[in-house]
């Protein structure tokens, strides 16, 4: 997993997944026989072109062995590099996210974790975003292949999750769920409220397009406003679901300044409606999120803890020989409790809505354009 890194300097460091894992073993969430990590082989060309283009798989082979760039499909631009192992390791992220989907659907687990996963942003026939295979795509399709009718996916990234969205656009067997900063102000710059799916699957594409710099109070609102409503009208067999850390206010790419307890706070609800519409099955993934160690894995551990059943109490103490880690590796003092020391106290939408509130009006044209036609009325809480 850690050969998935674009390398020194670029945004999207092996560092986060790495120091995620290390985080998680330090707090004991990975311990007793009810927790299993598991290794994982790559996925093949066969899965993969499930999804993707034959010939971008080619050329993502052609550019992992031969350094051989191909902008065209986003392969060896600034945003995505071409590095050694490209392929594999991007192949064995696919591999990971597909074995936790069948393994949920199945039986086999109750729920699945994947945090390298979220690489939500390939597209059938491109890179784009750091995203080089579309793991969430590929698991879901692997679920209807194997006989799943309705399979959810929620995205709370910062960015909106438009390659999941391409891909299931005109499927009515899946919903989309992106809670985002707008794209007027963030790549990829779609994902606003009028995207509401295909001819054949109108209404399950659902997107909230937020203003930059909405906090805590804000994103749990419109989270409440919208996804609960949508999950249970679709009435999912599966819930995926993708965690991108990079909505908090330190992250150096995105506005918004949602805290690591927002975030924690969205892990627990899904993790609950999962269990009331899905009977509990769940794969979880990671995705984008770039303060390396003050943010990412405190989102990604609280997010394994809800999933393993442990909930981690925000006011632990991060393990000292973590904090000791972060110092050598980084030089810097890490923060050292699992909360930012926020409360995750909002108004719930069936409080009233403010029309001279920008949060308000962004939520009320998400509820206009998508509810009625899942059947919803826009209005009612």
């Amino acid at each position: 997993m850690l050969g998935y890194d674009f390398g020194v300097g670029h945004p999207m460091s092996s560092d986060r997944l790495d120091l995620t894992v290390r985080l998680a073993r330090g707090l004991g969430l990975l311990d007793g026989d009810d927790v299993e990590v598991v290794e994982t082989d790559a996925a093949d060309d066969a899965l993969l072109e499930r999804v993707h283009e034959r010939a971008y798989v080619a050329a993502v082979r052609a550019a992992s062995e031969h350094g051989t760039p191909d902008e065209h499909r986003g392969l060896g631009t600034r945003d995505d590099p071409v590095f050694a192992g490209m392929h594999e390791a991007a192949a064995t992220v696919v591999g990971a996210s597909v074995d936790g989907a069948l393994a949920v659907w199945r039986g086999a687990a109750v729920h699945a974790v994947n945090v390298a996963g979220g690489l939500h942003h390939a597209m059938p026939g491109a890179a784009a975003g750091f995203c080089v295979y579309n793991d969430a795509a590929v698991a879901i399709r692997a679920l209807l292949d194997d006989g799943a009718r309705r399979v959810a996916y929620v995205d709370v990234d910062a960015h909106h999750g438009d390659g999941v969205q391409a891909v299931f656009w005109d499927d009515p067997r899946v919903l989309t769920v992106s809670l985002h900063e707008t794209g007027h102000a963030l790549f990829p710059g779609t994902g606003y409220a009028r995207e509401v799916g295909g001819p054949h699957a109108e209404g399950t594409a659902v997107n909230v397009a937020l203003p930059s710099r909405t906090s805590d109070a804000g994103w749990l609102r419109a989270f409440d406003a919208v996804v609960p409503a949508v999950l249970r009208e679709f009435a999912p067999e599966v819930l995926v679901t993708q965690h991108g850390a990079d909505a908090h206010q330190l992250d150096p790419l995105t506005s918004l300044r949602v805290s690591v307890d927002a975030q924690r706070v969205a892990a627990v609800r899904l993790h609950e409606l999962a269990h009331e519409l899905a009977g509990g099955r769940w794969l979880a993934l990671g995705g984008g999120g770039y303060a390396v160690w003050d943010v990412v894995p405190r989102v990604w551990t609280h997010l394994v803890g809800v999933a393993a059943h442990r909930p981690v109490e925000p006011t632990t103490l991060l393990p000292s020989d973590w904090v000791d880690l972060v110092r050598t590796r980084y030089g810097r003092d890490p923060q050292h409790l699992m909360t930012d020391g926020h409360d995750g106290a909002y108004r719930p939408w069936s409080a009233g809505y403010d029309p001279a509130d920008d949060l308000d009006r962004a939520v009320r044209a998400t509820r206009a354009a998508a509810f009625p036609a899942m059947g919803l009325d826009a209005d009612l809480d």
